[in-house]
C-alpha cells in the first residue's frame, strides 16, 4: 500500500492533517492539471494556475466527500471539481457581460476534431452542457471525457480510475467526441 494510499485511508477516518498531506503530496500533480486545462483556454478564466487549484481544493474539502480509495480516484473526484470551478468562473463571466463578446475554450486537437464546427467552437458551458447530456445516456463517457479534458488526467490513470483497460478509455474517448461532435454542432 502507498503512502498516499495510507494518507486517504487517514483522511476518511477524519484526520484532518491527513488530507492536508494529500494535498501537498498531489499539489504538483493538481498544478499540472489546471495549467493543461488553463493553457487550453485561459480565456475563459479569470483564475492563474495556484488559484484554480486551491479553489478546488477548497471545493473539495466543502463537499465532505473524502472517501477516495486511491490516488485515482482522488484524481478522477478533483477533475470533477475543476470542471465545476471552470464552468462557474464561465458563467460568472457571460453574466457580467449579458450578451457581450462570449469567451470560447480552445479546445485540444483531439477534441477539437471531435467538436469542429465552421465558426467559433463552443464554451465551456456549452461543453458541460453537452457533458451532462453524455452523463445522462453513459455516465462512463461522460466521467472519461472529464477526467481527460477537464482534469488531464492520463489514460492510464482513467483505466484503473473506472476499473477497465486503457483500449476501452480509448474506445470510450472515441465514442464520447462522436456523441459530443453531433451534440455542439445543432
Amino acid at each position: 500500500m502507498s503512502d498516499l494510499t495510507v494518507l486517504l485511508d487517514q483522511a476518511r477516518g477524519g484526520d484532518a492533517g491527513a488530507l492536508d498531506r494529500v494535498f501537498e503530496a498531489l499539489y504538483e500533480e493538481l498544478a499540472m492539471m489546471a495549467r493543461s486545462r488553463l493553457r487550453r483556454g485561459e480565456r475563459v478564466t479569470l483564475a492563474d494556475t495556484g488559484a484554480l487549484v486551491h479553489e478546488s481544493w477548497m471545493r473539495l474539502r466543502q463537499s465532505g466527500r473524502l472517501n477516495f480509495e486511491d490516488r485515482g480516484h482522488f484524481l478522477a473526484h478533483a477533475a470533477q471539481v475543476m470542471r465545476s470551478v471552470i464552468v462557474d468562473i464561465a458563467r460568472r463571466s457571460q453574466a457580467q457581460r449579458r450578451g457581450g463578446d462570449q469567451a470560447f475554450v480552445t479546445l485540444d486537437t483531439l477534441v477539437s476534431d471531435a467538436v469542429a464546427a465552421p465558426g467559433p467552437e463552443p464554451d465551456v458551458i456549452e461543453v458541460s452542457a453537452a457533458l451532462d447530456e453524455l452523463a445522462r445516456l453513459d455516465p462512463r463517457l461522460a466521467r472519461v471525457v472529464e477526467m481527460r479534458w477537464f482534469g488531464g488526467v492520463s489514460e492510464a490513470d482513467i483505466a484503473e480510475t473506472l476499473g477497465v483497460s486503457e483500449r476501452t478509455v480509448r474506445r470510450d474517448w472515441d465514442k464520447a467526441r462522436a456523441f459530443l461532435r453531433t451534440l455542439l454542432r445543432t
